[in-house]
């Protein structure tokens, strides 16, 4: 697919899985160029490589300027003026997840999927193996390597795997991991029976090991053809690899781990919740089975923050803001039980939701999750382009909710926290929307004052 290709332009190149792969290209020798509608921290760190960034989507962009490969992404509509060009003069187009497959199956690939936790797990796995010099495109941004992205030196590849479009099964891993299995993204796949298909392929596509959740996964009831499964769980001693006598002290959370009846030690975690105990199972296998460094392993996995907005502290002084990325009912119930295992105040949770079908879909899902809450506030749903043709608000969600639920804006929560005097009380803003961008921007202003 790449040979005789010089050219390559990225529309949505500032989205995260888009802007890895893009600076993997450009480190490659490529010339890369692409656009976005707005400009996004990532943006300097691919002009700082010579990535020539438009903001804007217009033909003007792509025309005339000899163009060998035009990737785009699924938030490309048709009517967007530079795949019209692109289509009409009959350049070669690719889908994101087409391209991350090409580039990831000439390598040993180990792809992380699953409707929750991929980011973390993903993440988690690149840090644990930064010795094994692996490539690496995930869905945030590790502090570690102060990238979403690596040019590896070896023959490992880490990566999510997409499962919102199927785009997934482009690649033919020869390891995989899947974290859970729940209905999400039905505006694309219609049924949970369907999901659960692409994932039975995803599985049965991995040529050596595919680790897959006991505790979630197996309940789903899929029909695996694939005889390379090993399983991992928090709950069941008969799994291949598994944690025990889990605790929390002082925000840590350690644990022992056995895999294959052989045990591995104590592994300790300061990331929260035991959902992250369960991300770091299918790691430590992996970083078991490739001969790491374990005592070094042990090191990296609690020095381990997480993701960028994945519980990530913005702001801790008198009170704390945590910006999350949680934007599925059950995200965002574990979300809110590892705040209150965590924090020693009051949890108040300021809530985005994100499309209208999403909030439609999981209206009663979102309602019982969300009740978790000490205290909850939302802001008016995100739209990600649809029209609201479901007859839903984040009004009708707090009405159903009840008690002190409000829906409030940017302007009346920057006042309620700037007002907080008490040093013990915890935000947690919590969607996949614009509401990092609100976090961020109040825990500024706290900075500045």
């Amino acid at each position: 697919m790449l040979t005789k290709i010089n050219n390559i332009y990225f529309s949505g190149i500032n989205g995260i899985g888009m802007s890895g792969l893009a600076k993997i290209l450009a480190s490659d020798g490529f010339n890369v160029a692409g656009s976005d509608l707005e400009r996004k921290p990532v943006t300097k760190d691919m002009e700082d490589m010579g990535i020539k960034v438009y903001i804007g989507q217009v033909e003007e962009n792509v025309k005339d300027k000899g163009i060998d490969l035009f990737v785009y992404s699924t938030a490309i509509k048709e009517t967007n003026p530079e795949y019209k060009y692109i289509v009409d003069n009959n350049i070669k187009k690719i889908k994101r997840g087409e391209l991350l497959a090409e580039i990831m199956n000439r390598f040993d690939g180990i792809a992380v999927a699953g409707t929750h936790g991929k980011t973390t797990t993903s993440s988690m796995m690149s840090v644990a193996l930064l010795e094994k010099e692996p490539f690496i495109v995930v869905g945030g941004i590790i502090p570690e390597i102060q990238s979403n992205s690596q040019i590896g030196n070896s023959e490992y590849f880490i990566a999510e795997a997409d499962e919102s479009d199927n785009s997934f099964l482009y690649i033919k891993p020869k390891y995989s991991v899947v974290t859970n299995i729940e209905a999400d993204h039905l505006d694309h796949h219609g049924t949970f029976e369907n999901i659960k298909k692409s994932f039975e392929q995803f599985i049965d596509s991995t040529e050596r090991i595919a680790v897959l959740c006991k505790d979630t996964v197996e309940k789903v009831g899929l029909d695996i053809k694939n005889k390379n499964v090993v399983w991992y769980s928090l709950k069941d001693e008969t799994a291949d690899i598994y944690a025990k006598n889990i605790r929390v002290e002082n925000g840590i959370t350690s644990y022992e781990v056995v895999k294959n009846g052989e045990e591995l030690g104590t592994f300790s975690l300061s990331v929260p919740g035991n959902h992250n105990v369960s991300n770091s199972l299918p790691v430590i296998y992996f970083a078991h089975e490739f001969n790491c460094n374990m005592k070094k392993v042990k090191e990296r996995i609690l020095k381990f923050k997480g993701a960028n907005r994945r519980y990530q502290v913005i702001y801790d002084n008198n009170l704390r803001i945590i910006d999350d990325y949680a934007h599925h009912p059950t995200e965002v119930k574990v979300t809110i039980n590892a705040a209150h295992n965590t924090e020693k105040g009051k949890v108040t949770v300021i809530f985005q939701p994100h499309r209208y079908s999403r909030t439609k879909f999981f209206f009663d899902d979102f309602v019982k999750s969300l009740k978790e809450a000490d205290d909850l506030i939302l802001l008016p749903i995100y739209a990600a382009s649809e029209d609201n043709t479901y007859g839903v608000s984040s009004e009708s969600l707090a009405e159903k909710i009840g008690g002190n639920v409000r829906v409030q804006t940017q302007e009346e929560i920057k006042n309620i926290i700037k007002n907080d005097k008490n040093s013990k009380n915890t935000y947690v803003f919590m969607g996949a929307g614009s509401v990092s961008k609100i976090a961020h921007e109040i825990a500024n202003d706290l900075k500045e004052m």
